[in-house]
């Protein structure tokens, strides 16, 4: 039985380890995905200073068209970024789930190896006591016997 508990224990520390990877794994995704979308929006605001900067040396309804055009197209991008968020932060939020009830599990496998340590070791220490108890009685039989 100890065997299998142990067995099962290791079982459950790698798909702990495993799951601690996903989990990191997951968090540095969505950190990319929001460095990601910092340097659209940061793109995007640097791109309408150049507009207003050309705007106010003139620009012909082309030239605004296309520029529009292309802001438009970045409105776009970030509105499809932040609809990415959920999807990352979904993917953490399980993950993490995933690893507590791994957590939890490995903790359930070594408390119940503890405990069967332990209760073999009374059962142990009360077997040596017993042991014990019969060498006194025969060690005080004898000298009785011996003494009569």
């Amino acid at each position: 039985m100890d065997n299998a508990l142990e067995f099962l224990l290791e079982q459950v520390k790698s798909k702990e380890d495993k799951a601690v990877m996903a989990l990191g794994k997951a968090r540095r995704e969505l950190e990319d995905y929001y460095q990601q979308l910092k340097q659209i929006e940061q793109y995007r605001l640097d791109y309408c200073q150049q507009l207003v900067s050309r705007g106010q040396a003139g620009l012909t309804a082309s030239q605004y068209g296309h520029l529009n055009r292309f802001l438009t197209q970045l409105d776009e991008t970030l509105s499809k970024q932040r609809q990415a968020e959920q999807h990352f932060k979904t993917q953490v939020e399980s993950c993490e789930s995933y690893w507590l009830d791994v957590r939890k599990q490995r903790r359930s496998y070594e408390w119940l190896i503890e405990k069967k340590q332990t209760e073999h070791q009374r059962l142990q220490e009360k077997r040596d006591q017993k042991m014990m108890d019969e060498f006194s009685t025969i060690n005080f039989n004898r000298r009785r016997t011996n003494t009569l």
